[in-house]
């Protein structure tokens, strides 16, 4: 039971950072491109790919820890979803080739952020 409730609170909190987040962003950064999901799903992945190595081989934290960020926060800050919707709206307003900017940058980008941040947690 105390699983569900460690992925709920850092789902919540997760969820709250990528909103605020992205406001603040799309106040920053006021164009067609989406940059608050691009550096969200970016920074998402690489705290991912850290994290979960850190809290297995690193620490010797309750596996509660790593529901409540990895799954939770991250799961919840991190967003396919948008990512998806905003992809087909450049693709419906015509915005064809950054459309597949968005998606080769976010995907590779992406993995190249979990692996850079395994790479950073086995170095500490």
């Amino acid at each position: 039971m105390y699983n569900f409730f460690a992925i709920a609170l850092g789902g919540s909190l997760g969820a709250l950072t990528r909103f605020q987040l992205g406001i603040w962003i799309t106040q920053k950064w006021n164009h067609a491109f989406p940059l608050h999901t691009f550096i969200i799903n970016l920074t998402g992945s690489f705290f991912l790919g850290f994290l979960n190595l850190y809290f297995m081989e690193k620490t010797n934290l309750d596996p509660i820890w790593r529901l409540a960020v990895c799954t939770g926060f991250l799961g919840a800050y991190t967003t396919f979803s948008t990512f998806s919707y905003e992809t087909f709206n450049l693709f419906e307003s015509g915005q064809y080739s950054t459309a597949l900017f968005y998606i080769l940058g976010s995907v590779f980008l992406s993995i190249i952020g979990v692996m850079l941040g395994i790479h950073l947690a086995r170095l500490l």
